[in-house]
């Protein structure tokens, strides 16, 4: 009776993990088991420390047990902390930019390549995903543009935009080139009434992005009067038009209530289950 005890004991823990050395079961049943990273892009001002949140939801979930970082300093360079074993899976990269207010945004796409190429040479990774919030999603639109060309660089597959302000920024201190027009409206293709000098560079995206490669989920809060209380949704809202043509697939999701807050997104459970489902779900 005694051994029987003890088997069973060693059966519970096991099943909940006390003696397996991992946090977090990997669920294989409900999660692709892939080895493509997934990078975590923050916003301005801020660090990996707003990524944590929803990096850990994915951990919880079982998505992954593996998370690194990549550390990117005033110069653009970038340091690894953190390792990426052999097997892993769905790894979670939190980018951490030292400059994280800069408003020139093809350093933010020269610095996001930099990142994927130290993952390239460091694991040989042949596909990436990619999340970024507020002035994060810079850097996913410059990469896009940065590298358009490239046959070498790993084939981004996945895209989430979390509170983006693509048509421009309302505050009155940023440059002209960043601001959002007065009295921006969208037609039904997401194409803005009038558009910045970065917005119109980012039209060249209508014609590089790689066609039916890149499956876009642009992510956004309104606490009323269609805004996040930081960017209006219609600047958000304006990446339909940047992407859509040659998206392989483009889908947009509005949240409500307290946590739809432009600083509340990355910590609202409801973003975790969406971007978790779009990012791994089989």
């Amino acid at each position: 009776m005694q051994v029987k005890s003890s088997k069973l004991l060693v059966v519970l823990l096991l099943l909940t993990g006390l003696l397996t050395g991992c946090t977090h079961r990997v669920a294989t049943h409900k999660y692709v088991q892939s080895a493509t990273p997934t990078l975590f892009f923050h916003g301005g001002g801020s660090s990996y420390r707003a990524e944590e949140h929803m990096a850990q939801a994915a951990k919880k979930a079982g998505v992954t047990n593996t998370i690194i970082r990549a550390m990117v300093d005033r110069r653009g360079q970038v340091r690894l902390a953190g390792q990426i074993k052999s097997g892993a899976v769905n790894p979670i990269v939190e980018v951490n930019y030292a400059d994280n207010r800069q408003l020139n945004y093809h350093k933010h796409g020269i610095w996001a390549t930099h990142v994927v190429q130290a993952l390239q040479q460091q694991y040989h990774i042949k596909s990436i995903n990619m999340v970024g919030h507020s002035l994060g999603n810079i850097s996913l639109i410059y990469y896009s543009l940065e590298n358009s060309g490239s046959q070498k660089l790993p084939k981004l597959r996945k895209q989430v935009d979390i509170a983006g302000h693509f048509a421009g920024l309302n505050f009155r201190d940023v440059p002209a080139a960043v601001r959002q027009p007065a009295g921006l409206k969208l037609n039904a293709a997401g194409k803005p009434n009038h558009m910045n000098a970065t917005y119109r560079e980012m039209t060249r995206l209508r014609q590089v992005l790689p066609k039916d490669q890149v499956r876009v989920l642009n992510l956004y809060g309104n606490i009323g009067h269609h805004t996040d209380g930081t960017v209006p949704n219609v600047s958000s809202l304006s990446l339909k038009y940047l992407v859509a043509p040659r998206a392989k697939s483009y889908r947009e999701h509005e949240f409500t209530g307290k946590l739809a807050r432009h600083s509340k997104l990355h910590d609202n459970p409801q973003v975790d289950r969406v971007l978790i489902h779009f990012l791994w779900s089989r």
